[in-house]
C-alpha cells in the first residue's frame, strides 16, 4: 500500500508505504461500538454528587403530629419532597465509569480506524507543519493550501469536525497555531486514540515518517510483537 506524501503548500513530495496491519485492517461494528464506549465511559470525571437524605445535616425529629393538625402528614425535613432535603435518585460521585481495555483491543481498534479513514480517503499526509511562531491567520493559510488536494477541499471549508491533526512531537507553535479554531484537534501520534480519529473527518498526519513510524508500533498486537522479536 502506498500514499503520496505533500509538503505544506500541499505539493507532492514523494511515496510512503503503509503496512497492511496498520492501514489495510477490516472494519468491526461491534468491536468499534464497544471500543467508543469504553473510550467515552474513561474520559468521564464521575465527580457529579448530590445528597441523600441520610448525607443532609438537619433533625430527625417529626415536624409535626401525624394527626389533628389538619396539615399533610410529614416524618422527616430531610425528605426529597423538601426544600433543602435530600435528592432521590440523584448521581453520587461512589460510581465508577470505568472500562477496562485491554492493549491488543486498544491497538486493534486504532488500526481499525485508521483502515477505515485511508480506505475512505480521509487521511492526508504531509512531511511537516512548522510555523515561525503561534499565529491563528498562517494556520488558517495551511488549511486553505491543503485543502486544494483534490478529494480534501471539505478540510478548508467545514465548519464543525473538520480534522484531527497529529503531530510526530508536541509543537507548542503548531498547538497553539490551531488553538482557536473549534473544529480541528491536534494530537500527538503517541495519544491519538479512536474516538478523535472518527469525531472528525479528516486525518492529517504531520511528520509523516516519525509519526507512521509511531502508530506502526501502537497497532502491533500481541502476536505481531512476538513475530518481530523472534
Amino acid at each position: 500500500m502506498k500514499t503520496t506524501i505533500y509538503t505544506q503548500a500541499a505539493k507532492a513530495a514523494g511515496e510512503l508505504e503503509l503496512p497492511e496491519n496498520t492501514f489495510g485492517v477490516a472494519w468491526n461494528d461491534q468491536f468499534m461500538h464497544d471500543m467508543i464506549v469504553s473510550y467515552q465511559s474513561n474520559a468521564r470525571s464521575g465527580t457529579a454528587h448530590t445528597k441523600g437524605r441520610g448525607d443532609v445535616v438537619g433533625t430527625g425529629a417529626k415536624p409535626w403530629n401525624q394527626k389533628g393538625t389538619g396539615r399533610a402528614r410529614h416524618g422527616d425535613r430531610k425528605s426529597p419532597i423538601w426544600k433543602g432535603g435530600g435528592v432521590a435518585h440523584g448521581p453520587t460521585s461512589a460510581r465508577n465509569f470505568t472500562k477496562k481495555i485491554n492493549k491488543n483491543a486498544r491497538a486493534r481498534a486504532l488500526a481499525i480506524a485508521l483502515s477505515k479513514k485511508f480506505a475512505d480517503g480521509e487521511i492526508l499526509f504531509v512531511d511537516a507543519l512548522t510555523f515561525a511562531a503561534p499565529k491563528t491567520k498562517d494556520a488558517r493559510t495551511v488549511l486553505s493550501t491543503l485543502g486544494s488536494i483534490e478529494g480534501k477541499e471539505a478540510l478548508a471549508t467545514r465548519r464543525k469536525n473538520a480534522a484531527t491533526i497529529i503531530l510526530a512531537d508536541r509543537d507548542m507553535n503548531t498547538e497553539k497555531s490551531f488553538a482557536n479554531f473549534g473544529n480541528i484537534t491536534v494530537t500527538q501520534a503517541k495519544d491519538v486514540n479512536v474516538v478523535e480519529l472518527l469525531t472528525n473527518k479528516f486525518v492529517v498526519i504531520a511528520g509523516a515518517k516519525d509519526s507512521l513510524e509511531t502508530l506502526v508500533k501502537r497497532t502491533a498486537t500481541k502476536t505481531a510483537r512476538k513475530a518481530a522479536n523472534a
